[in-house]
Order: structure tokens, then C-alpha cells, then sequence
């Protein structure tokens, strides 16, 4: 039902309605006919008319439902979910006035909710805001915009990897102007809902236990959005419940998000290339966070000869994470870079004032920070764009052997020692 997944909608009514009363019949009646819809499809009897009615007919582009007999809304719009083809963008209203059950019914995927009573004016702005999605430039734009799906991995646990992979999800969304999803493969304590203020909901999981119900309007129902190019799909799975998956519902939702929207950052745990290495063959762009650190710096080196061996066509963007700017280094950033051997693309400074902010409001940090603290940020979109539209495939100058950097970090440990004897 949500706005981002459009399709077919010129084989669709392109309205109808089922309301409580006739009061809110007769304004429906005439601003349906200013548009040019029928007015016979303003029908009564509310939400439970409407998935009677939508379980053996198509659904219109444009969805108006009374909740207003409804005895519990969300259950009775995820019905509704269940009958509603992938694109029809459904306007609810009802008498309930509270700000967690409007979350809770955007989360769920419907457009927009108008509290009664409403005014004309008010439902005009509503469905000229809906016509503007369905006739907006989505085909044209899905051409123009290439879809980019980026994978970000941190070298090691607490590095930053899921603050990084928000903020680009956000600056691809907000900024590129990109419908965006944000797949927190973290199944027990992934942080991207919560990160966005956002309740993770079940869709991950239920993904994981029953691949075969992956398809477009599972996404749709199953994403969670934070803003109007935004959706996230992330959980928090009971930790004493392990999930077991053949990785198959991951590559599903990797192809249905491709089909859904023009951009997909995955937050890809370091653990899952070792369980499921296809996850990276379809990702442009593989940015990679480290720390400066010598044990971030032995996970970079093993990571970079990973891809280079599993995803020789992903191009990859290393990011330093964390850097303190008083100089109080455990490796220094020409040491990591010769060990590695390729340059840091982004340094990140450290800045624990920006992050309690972020932490604080529940926004990414991306849209927090201003200033020089922005600009990293604001590269990394910029880079991950660039390179996921380049031609050819591998960065070879970029990484080198395995063997070579495991020896270079050995010779390097190595100093210290020698000095202490």
C-alpha cells in the first residue's frame, strides 16, 4: 500500500471508497467528481466492506476507508493489507485521535489518516498529494536512476558500520532523492529502526521463517517507513530464539527491494560473508568501516582479500571511523593505510556530542550533523552514486594479494616488540 511501490496502475479503478456515514459520503461525492472519479464508487460500510470487496476484485489506485466502526484500526488495516495489490495507496479516517496509532498505521503502509471531522480542503490536499505519487516520474525515474545497492560491513563489532549505513540510507533518500531501503540484516540486535525512532515490527523475521511469502506486497506491508523516500526492514529477534535460514529469503528481499525502490543499503553483519558470501555479488558499492586500530586493521586486510576473491566486481570505499582529532592513535592513519595498502577514502572524526544528539532526537546522523562534520558524510552518498554508476567492474589498483598485507602487518606488529626487548 505504500507509496514507493507503484505497478499497473493504469489496469486499476483509479478510485474507490467505503465510508461509515452519510455525512462523510456526500463531501466524498463531489471532490470524487472534481477529479474526475465516479461517484458511485463511494460505497458504505467502512473497512470490513472493503476487504469483503477487494478479496475478489483489483484494487483501485486510490484506497479511501472509514475506520471509523473499526473496533482495533491496525489489525483491521493489516487485513486490509492482505486484499490490496502492491501500489494502491490507501487514505484512511477515523475518530480515533491518538499520535501512536497514526505511526502505527503509516508504519503499516497507508498513506495518509484524517482524523473526523475533516474539511474539503483538507481532503483536496490529500488526494492531490496521492495523484502527485501515482503520476509522478516513478518509470521514468527507476531509468534515469539506475537502482544502487550498497553494502555496508564493519571490520569489526562497535566500529560505527550501522550508523554509517542509516546516514547513507537516509542522504540517498532525503538528498539523491532516491526511494531508499535500509535491509538491517542484524536479525537479534540490529539498531536501524531504532536509530529512525521506529518500531522494527516482524517482517524480517517472518521473512527468514517463510521465504516463499517474499513478493512485492510482502515488501510493502512488511517495510516500515521513516519518511516518504525512506522504509526500513530491520528486528529484534528474541536472543534465545536462533533463526535458522539457508540464506534464501535474504537474496529474495535483495531482488524484491531491486524491483521496489532505486536504492537498498544492506547493514551486513562481518559474520554473514563467511555464511552466506552471494550476499555481496549483486551489491555495486562495498563500503567498508575500520577503525585505527591493529586489530581493525588485520580484519580490513582479510576483508579487502575477501572481496577481492567473492565480489571482484563491487567496488570498494574504505572508511575510518571514529578518528580521535587529539592525535591519540593506536595505529596512525599512514600506518593503516601502508598495511592495507590502498588509501582511506573517508575519515569520519569522532565526535561523541554529534552521536548522544543523534542518539537523543532518533535521526541519523547524516541529517544532525552540519557543518564540517556533514561533509564526510555527504562524500560518502556522493562516492557510492558515482561508483555504482561507473562502467567495469573490479578495483584492482585498489587491493592487492592477501599474503603481501598479512606480511606488511606482521612486520609492522613486529617494531614494538623489537624496541621492548
Amino acid at each position: 500500500m505504500n507509496a514507493p511501490f507503484q505497478a499497473r496502475a493504469g489496469l486499476r479503478d483509479p478510485f474507490t471508497a467505503f465510508v461509515c456515514d452519510d455525512a462523510t459520503a456526500d463531501m466524498l461525492r463531489p471532490v470524487a467528481v472534481e477529479h474526475g472519479w465516479s461517484p458511485e464508487k463511494v460505497n458504505k460500510g467502512g473497512l470490513r466492506n472493503a476487504v469483503q470487496s477487494l478479496s475478489i476484485s483489483a484494487s483501485p489506485n486510490i484506497l479511501f476507508v472509514d475506520l471509523a466502526e473499526s473496533a482495533d484500526p491496525l489489525n483491521d488495516i493489516n487485513a486490509l493489507a492482505e486484499v490490496c495489490e502492491p501500489g494502491t495507496i490507501v487514505i484512511a479516517t477515523g475518530q480515533v485521535n491518538d499520535v501512536r496509532l497514526y505511526r502505527d498505521l503509516v508504519a503499516s503502509g497507508i498513506h495518509d489518516y484524517l482524523l473526523k471531522p475533516f474539511t474539503v480542503d483538507q481532503l483536496r490536499d490529500t488526494f492531490a498529494h496521492a495523484q502527485q505519487i501515482i503520476s509522478g516520474p516513478r518509470g521514468e525515474a527507476h531509468a534515469d536512476k539506475p537502482h544502487v545497492m550498497t553494502a555496508v560491513v564493519g571490520v569489526r563489532g562497535g566500529v560505527g558500520a550501522s550508523t554509517i549505513a542509516t546516514s547513507l540510507a537516509w542522504l540517498l533518500g532525503e538528498r539523491a532523492h532516491r526511494s531508499t531501503a535500509l535491509l538491517d540484516l542484524d536479525i537479534h540486535f540490529g539498531t536501524g529502526a531504532l536509530a529512525l525512532d521506529l518500531e522494527p515490527g516482524r517482517g524480517l523475521t517472518d521473512a527468514i521463517e517463510n521465504p516463499s511469502r517474499i513478493d512485492g506486497l510482502f515488501i510493502e506491508r512488511a517495510m516500515v517507513r521513516a519518511n516518504e523516500r525512506l522504509s526500513v526492514l530491520s528486528a529484534e529477534a528474541p536472543i534465545h530464539q536462533p533463526l535458522v535460514t539457508d540464506g534464501t529469503a535474504f537474496f529474495q528481499l535483495q531482488e524484491e527491494m531491486r524491483n521496489a525502490f532505486e536504492s537498498t543499503v544492506i547493514d551486513l553483519p562481518r559474520h554473514m560473508l563467511i555464511q552466506y558470501p552471494h550476499m555481496v555479488h549483486d551489491a555495486h558499492v562495498a563500503v567498508v568501516v575500520s577503525e585505527l586500530t591493529l586489530a581493525a586493521t588485520r580484519d580490513t586486510i582479510r576483508i579487502l582479500a575477501w572481496l577481492k576473491s567473492n565480489a571482484p566486481q563491487t567496488k570498494v570505499i574504505v572508511v575510518a571511523n571514529g578518528v580521535p582529532s587529539g592525535g591519540a592513535l593506536e595505529i596512525s592513519r599512514k600506518d593503516f593505510e601502508q598495511s592495507i595498502e590502498r588509501p582511506v577514502d573517508i575519515v569520519f572524526p569522532s565526535d561523541g556530542k554529534l552521536a548522544a544528539q543523534s542518539a537523543k532526537l532518533g535521526k541519523p546522523m547524516a541529517e544532525v550533523a552540519g557543518g564540517k562534520m556533514a561533509a564526510p558524510f555527504n562524500t560518502l552518498a556522493n562516492m557510492v552514486l558515482s561508483h555504482a554508476t561507473e562502467e567495469g567492474a573490479g578495483d584492482s589498483k585498489a587491493m592487492v594479494g592477501a599474503r603481501s598485507l598479512v606480511d606488511n602487518l606482521k612486520s609492522m606488529l613486529a617494531k614494538p616488540k623489537a624496541k621492548a626487548a
